[in-house]
């Protein structure tokens, strides 16, 4: 019999509470930041806009890069990167998590 995890009281109060703290300036940014996601949970994950190919495209146009040089930034293939563009593939993960980054704050976030 498996037991369903429950939101502890607990651990909310303490997490209501460290965010109290932030925000007041008694605890620092980087002591804050150690939660991890463990203690928050899964529903504190952001979701993600997905991308189309076309916006791909349009981020790695924007930065100047060919797609050679923007898949190594991203640590993906040359190949990857054309799908993507293509819309053969939708990006998921990292890599994900790095175009939102880049369509945030622009490629020199990554570089």
């Amino acid at each position: 019999m498996t037991k369903k995890a429950t939101p502890s009281r607990l651990r909310e109060a303490l997490l209501e509470t460290a965010g109290d703290m932030r925000r007041l300036g008694i605890m620092d940014a980087t002591t804050h930041e150690k939660i991890t996601l463990r203690q928050l949970g899964k529903g504190a994950t952001p979701e993600l806009a997905p991308f189309t190919g076309e916006e791909i495209r349009s981020l790695r146009e924007k930065a100047r890069l060919s797609q050679a040089v923007f898949a190594r930034y991203l640590n993906l293939t040359v190949g990857y990167v054309s799908q993507l563009e293509r819309g053969a593939k939708r990006p998921s993960g990292p890599a994900l998590v790095l175009l939102d980054l880049i369509r945030r704050k622009g490629m020199e976030a990554i570089l």
